[in-house]
């Protein structure tokens, strides 16, 4: 089988990075990039995966609401912790945040394959990105599982987050980090437990 090597290229030179400026993408070029995710294998065609665009203005909302959960969560969180956290939320040019509109009642879908189905819908939203010239980072943290953030977000419970993308021009084109040799997390099935080297101490 052939592959195109320019969309490979791409794949296997994709890396996070937080070190973002302006521009971000916007209009048709967005549109695009956020088709992506619509590719995404999602079994039983549920589309699990909601996309909240946050810019302009509604960043500094994001970040107050960002330090209200922290606080709730730990009231003891360090103010440099604090800090840090508004700065990202508040200044990104874009922040893209990943929901999971989940049905726990579904029967025939288990909800770790709705979840599942976020998660590739989260890596086809890095790869586009990549593949456009943009960089971007997936970032989680205990935030991330509030239940009341998310909730104030558009998530409430059974729905949750799975996460924020930090968006936009790399300050640095040449962020990619070293890519790790393969062999350590593959191994052939012969019939019997297999180990992996990169589970070695």
């Amino acid at each position: 089988m052939k592959h195109d090597i320019s969309a490979l290229d791409v794949l296997l030179s994709r890396a996070s990075t937080d070190d973002l400026e302006a521009p971000a993408p916007t209009g048709e070029e967005l549109e695009t990039i956020l088709s992506a995710v619509m590719r995404a294998p999602d079994h039983g065609k549920l589309r699990p995966w909601r996309l909240l665009l946050v810019r302009g203005d509604a960043r500094q909302k994001l970040a107050e609401k960002v330090v209200a959960s922290m606080k709730r969560l730990d009231p003891d969180v360090p103010e440099k912790k604090i800090a840090k956290r508004h700065d990202r939320m508040a200044n990104m040019p874009l922040t893209i945040v990943l929901g999971m509109h989940l049905r726990p009642e579904d029967k025939k879908i288990p909800l770790i394959e709705q979840e599942l189905a976020v998660g590739a819908a989260g890596m086809n939203l890095l790869n586009a990105l990549h593949a456009t010239g943009y960089g971007a980072v997936w970032v989680s943290g205990d935030i991330t599982y509030d239940p009341v953030l998310a909730t104030e977000l558009g998530f409430p419970p059974p729905h949750a987050l799975a996460g924020f993308f930090f968006v936009g021009t790399p300050k640095k084109p040449d962020h990619e980090t070293k890519r790790r040799p393969v062999a350590p997390y593959v191994a052939e099935w012969m019939g019997a437990p297999v180990t992996f080297a990169a589970d070695k101490d």
